[in-house]
């Protein structure tokens, strides 16, 4: 079954700017949607992924930058498997916390050479 990268993607938003901090008891309603979603959805979770960290671009030249940091545009990745690109971003597009204002995810499928 084809497998695919899902990246979460900082997206411009009026709503992003003036969202608060979720509450604790808000964070726990989070959680516990999360967990739901992630039993529901477990056959089809390779890797649940997570936030990005420090980085470095490699290249054959030595040049440094200006590069874009990844970190800037992605907050996070996960691998789901599914039967086609469709069934992906639907598992994708119903995790909670996801898919929200100033948020999204990107969906792309992963070809593995020779197969």
């Amino acid at each position: 079954m084809p497998k695919f990268l899902c990246l979460q993607r900082k997206l411009p938003s009026p709503d992003s700017a003036n969202s608060a901090k979720p509450s604790p008891a808000q964070m726990a309603d989070m959680y516990a949607q999360f967990n739901a979603w992630r039993e529901r959805h477990a056959a089809s979770l390779v890797d649940l992924g997570g936030k990005l960290g420090s980085g470095k671009v490699v290249s054959a030249e030595s040049a440094d930058g200006p590069f874009v940091e990844v970190k800037e545009l992605v907050g996070g990745y996960m691998i789901v498997e599914a039967e086609d690109l469709e069934a992906a971003a639907t598992i994708a597009g119903a995790c909670p916390g996801l898919v929200r204002p100033g948020s999204g995810v990107e969906v792309i499928e992963i070809h593995v050479p020779g197969a």
